[in-house]
């Protein structure tokens, strides 16, 4: 294979049963905040454990709601990974408080430090946001008790973990990714998860500027009119989303499951590879196997690999630049220095992984792999 790749890092799995979802909605011409979002909101709490949970049109947005229902603002403090989407620290900067930004535990475990978190508080922290990368759950009682010793809101950004392969929610408020690269699409779209009723009811109307009814309420109660008791945003989804939620979830066990076995493949063949070359997470459970990220040996030539695996049809991709290196963050808050985050950063390269994907395939990418970094070959029947 040469030219454009065609094995590509990510890829929705979308068929007849998406298709005739959208159908039904398209037909019912109630196409905003009905049924569909929250029967949707229903099953996604029942398959985490929870009773109820809040959709949204993003994870940004959702984590955004999380601070803002925490009452986080202007002087606070909230500590947060540098190695995750921008979007993570976006939402901090969005309630007005300061991201302080910290480093991972290891190249081998690249999840939020403990370590760093302790050094990183001051009187002003007033909640932690660990992020599951890769769909790593971080050590859920470990960060319990962090939060708890310093009188700290604890948020979840699950956007790499979402099903019951991630185990139950532990902290204040989870919030998950729906985008079209996760394990469960809605193409746009994110879900909160919130053990008070009382906080998860303030996310609720906040999502739609602080409305007290909406338009099906109003039109099912022939009422005409509402109020706007809190500040609120427009961060509503579409029952076009939602309906492709529900197919999606009705699946996501049986797709997780595929991600387990196909990393477990990964992990295989790579751990051969000698020369430098480190496969993180190895056996690290819970997991929702959302990427598979490996470290690339020490003075590697990334853009060169990433050029001769595309040539050979192989999408690779990067997760992630660390924030505090990107030049909004880096202008605002100078002098930040994470030596693991930015080797990490350095040397990682994001393979193929989608339930699209087939043994075959993954034996193919290591021998490609393989060649391009002179590794020693993998001995024969380890796939």
């Amino acid at each position: 294979m040469t030219g454009s790749a065609r094995v590509l890092v990510a890829e929705p799995v979308l068929g007849e049963d998406e298709a005739a979802a959208l159908g039904r909605v398209i037909h019912s011409n109630w196409i905003t905040m009905g049924d569909q979002v929250r029967t949707f909101e229903s099953a996604f709490a029942a398959c985490h454990g929870a009773d109820d949970a809040v959709a949204v049109n993003s994870c940004t947005s959702g984590l955004h709601l999380a601070l803002d229902a925490l009452d986080i603002g202007e002087r606070d403090e909230v500590i947060v990974p540098s190695l995750s989407f921008v979007a993570t620290a976006n939402s901090v900067v969005y309630t007005g408080a300061r991201p302080v930004l910290v480093d991972i535990e290891s190249l081998e475990t690249p999840l939020i430090s403990i370590r760093a978190a302790e050094a990183a508080c001051s009187n002003r922290t007033r909640a932690v946001v660990v992020m599951h990368y890769a769909g790593a759950v971080v050590d859920a009682q470990a960060w319990r008790d962090f939060a708890r010793r310093h009188g700290l809101y604890l948020i979840e950004d699950s956007a790499h973990a979402v099903g019951r392969a991630r185990g139950p929610i532990f902290g204040d408020i989870a919030v998950f990714s729906f985008y079209g690269n996760k394990n469960m699409t809605t193409a746009e779209g994110g879900m909160i998860i919130a053990p008070d009723p009382t906080l998860l009811a303030r996310m609720r109307s906040a999502r739609a500027h602080g409305m007290t009814s909406t338009t099906s309420e109003r039109l099912h109660a022939r009422a005409a009119t509402y109020d706007v008791r809190s500040l609120g945003y427009n961060y509503r989804m579409s029952e076009l989303n939602a309906a492709l939620g529900i197919v999606q979830l009705q699946k996501l066990d049986d797709r997780n499951e595929q991600r387990h076995i196909l990393v477990q493949a990964y992990q295989r063949v790579l751990q051969y590879q000698r020369n430098g070359l480190i496969v993180p997470l190895v056996g690290h459970m819970p997991s929702s196997h959302h990427i598979l990220p490996i470290l690339l040996p020490a003075g590697t030539d990334r853009a060169r690999v990433m050029g001769a695996l595309h040539d050979r049809g192989i999408q690779t991709t990067i997760h992630y630049p660390p924030i505090h290196q990107l030049t909004w963050y880096r202008d605002r808050y100078p002098g930040v220095s994470l030596p693991i985050t930015e080797e990490f950063a350095e040397r990682e390269l994001t393979l193929p992984l989608h339930p699209k994907l087939s043994l075959q395939q993954i034996g193919m990418i290591s021998d490609a792999l393989r060649e391009v970094l002179a590794l020693e070959p993998c001995p024969e029947g380890q796939l």
